[in-house]
């Protein structure tokens, strides 16, 4: 009984392993962030094809109008994970992960403004520190290098996708379940990806067998295992445990950057970055909602 009870705490924390490792799995790849997104995206829905056939393939979706929600989130994801993983390229792994991270308070905003959700005060101080810390993080890196200042502002951009991403999957779930929801998304994101990649001329083929393997890594254990791994846990532990708990993957990328890609961290990026994880933790705390799996999507890398 004790071990049962142990296991969504054991899940979280391989999920949040498994996350952590994406940005590094990335710069390993040596490879571009539109043509690894590609291949973690086929990869993951190879992965997901056989739970799909046995439990949603003969199951139909619940009433009309649930493809349009697959579709926009198949944009979504090739959007946060292009921009992302060509960020990582530009700028450090640490930033990358902390800006891509600010989604959660892009999507309250766009409760406040839109869905018109009265926000508390502590929000508004997490989303103060949360946006305070990006500028720094962005202001010094564009101070010393502009390319990454341009890596910075890639990440953030990815930051808006995922919480698109989130938006419409809560919708989503109305008329689709998740398994089918994550499945179709996955091979909806890397019919883009690899398109965008033939439109442009980027290769998608001819590399070391190294980075294949890489891409392999990073569509079983980062995406596959990641996601499954924090779904599980969501639906057995509060989101209110969950969510804050997740920062901890925004603090272990950036420790394993450092001995894994040689990273190093100024005072301004460690100060930015701690505002970031500040405000983050404070908006997670200011909602503290209990949600089951079937409520809310798996977190990104």
């Amino acid at each position: 009984m004790k071990a049962k009870r142990s296991l969504p705490y054991l899940a979280l924390v391989t999920g949040i392993c498994a996350l952590s490792m994406t940005g590094i799995f990335v710069r390993w790849a040596q490879a571009p962030g539109t043509v690894t997104a590609a291949y973690r995206m086929s990869i993951s829905a190879l992965v997901f094809l056989p739970f799909f056939l046995k439990k949603e393939a003969a199951r139909p979706p619940r009433g009309r109008g649930w493809i349009f929600f697959v579709l926009l989130g198949g944009l979504f994801v090739a959007g946060d994970h292009g921009f992302l993983n060509t960020a990582v390229g530009l700028t450090r792994i640490a930033n990358t992960t902390l800006l891509n991270n600010m989604a959660p308070l892009w999507v309250a905003l766009f409760a406040l403004l839109v869905w018109k959700e009265k926000l508390n005060r502590t929000f508004w101080l997490g989303l103060l520190a949360a946006l305070a810390g990006a500028v720094v993080i962005l202001g010094a890196d564009l101070l010393r290098h502009p390319q990454l200042g341009l890596g910075d502002a890639l990440a953030l951009i990815s930051s808006f996708f995922y919480a698109a991403y989130f938006l419409n999957t809560q919708h989503s779930r109305e008329k689709i379940s998740t398994l089918r929801y994550l499945f179709l998304v996955n091979i909806i994101s890397a019919v883009l990806l690899f398109a965008f990649n033939f439109i442009t001329g980027t290769p998608v083929t001819g590399y070391p067998l190294r980075t294949y393997l890489i891409f392999l890594a990073i569509g079983i254990f980062s995406h596959s295992i990641g996601y499954f791994c924090i779904t599980y846990a969501l639906g057995h532990l509060p989101a209110s445990i969950v969510a804050p708990t997740m920062i901890a993957q925004l603090v272990l990328t950036s420790l394993l950057a450092i001995p894994l890609a040689g990273e190093s961290l100024s005072l301004p990026q460690i100060l930015g970055g701690l505002a970031v994880l500040a405000g983050i933790f404070l908006v997670n705390q200011s909602n503290r909602k209990e949600a089951q799996i079937e409520d809310i999507p798996a977190s990104n890398p």
